[in-house]
């Protein structure tokens, strides 16, 4: 049954590449080259602000490095107080978290929350769908005022944060939402990047809406969606000194 279904697939996929002229594979690769940035730097200052329903808001703000040709990421606590000092650090396949408090690294998960926000860790690194993806299938739909792709994506590993995810590239082949799902196909989160900002020939987004839809609270007799909003402010693709990836580098801006 499972091979009738793959081969049911891609023959689907055949006629939707001979119908509209368009390999589900290149459009994931041209949406991950979009927002990539493998011939330069890039830095930027995030502001996360975690709404919980009946409980208020919480900011943070970081400053965000990333040199996607090494496949590294450093993220740098900057508010608020008590957190300041905190530091991300990822090499290759390994990702450390810095507390200046204790001086001391621990690894963590690209999976796990950001700063107990509904971002992930993974939510800061380069783009790779066309890499941890497969397309299952895919329609041509309307979102809002974007004429979309809406492709069915599932995970040909198990190091990504999400097995399952839906997702809608536009014309320009902006990712604008995606879907994120588990193995069971549970609704787990939804995300919105209705803008970006040009920053050189690469695309940064504006804002990102994080919705989760299994947290939240019961306010005025209706369930509200525990949310966060990333807000990048400042792009840049000037070189970043080789210091700035290291712990040392943390551990310095920790003191």
């Amino acid at each position: 049954m499972i091979r009738r279904k793959y081969i049911a697939a891609c023959f689907y996929l055949l006629f939707t590449v001979f119908l509209y002229g368009v390999d589900f594979t290149e459009l994931l690769e041209k949406a991950d080259g979009l927002v990539n940035f493998p011939d330069s730097d890039f830095s930027a200052e995030y502001t996360i602000v975690q709404d919980r329903p009946g409980q208020g808001q919480t900011t943070t703000v970081s400053a965000v490095f990333r040199r996607d040709s090494d496949k590294k990421y450093v993220i740098i606590i900057l508010k608020p107080e008590i957190s300041k000092g905190q530091g991300y650090l990822k090499m290759e396949d390994t990702l450390w978290f810095y507390d200046p408090e204790s001086r001391r690294f621990n690894s963590t998960s690209s999976k796990e929350r950001f700063q107990n926000s509904n971002a992930r860790n993974s939510d800061f690194t380069r783009s790779t769908l066309a890499l941890d993806y497969d397309v299952l299938e895919g329609e041509r739909v309307k979102l809002g005022r974007f004429d979309c792709w809406l492709l069915e994506l599932k995970a040909n590993n198990n190091e990504v944060t999400y097995p399952l995810m839906r997702i809608w590239i536009s014309d320009d082949g902006l990712v604008r939402k995606t879907e994120d799902y588990s193995l069971s196909g549970q609704l787990l989160r939804t995300t919105a990047i209705p803008d970006y900002q040009l920053t050189g020939n690469k695309y940064v987004p504006v804002r990102i809406l994080f919705i989760d839809n299994l947290a939240g609270a019961i306010i005025g007799g209706k369930f509200v969606h525990e949310k966060t909003q990333i807000t990048i402010a400042g792009p840049s693709l000037k070189s970043v000194p080789n210091s700035v990836f290291s712990k040392t580098f943390l551990e310095n801006i920790g003191r």
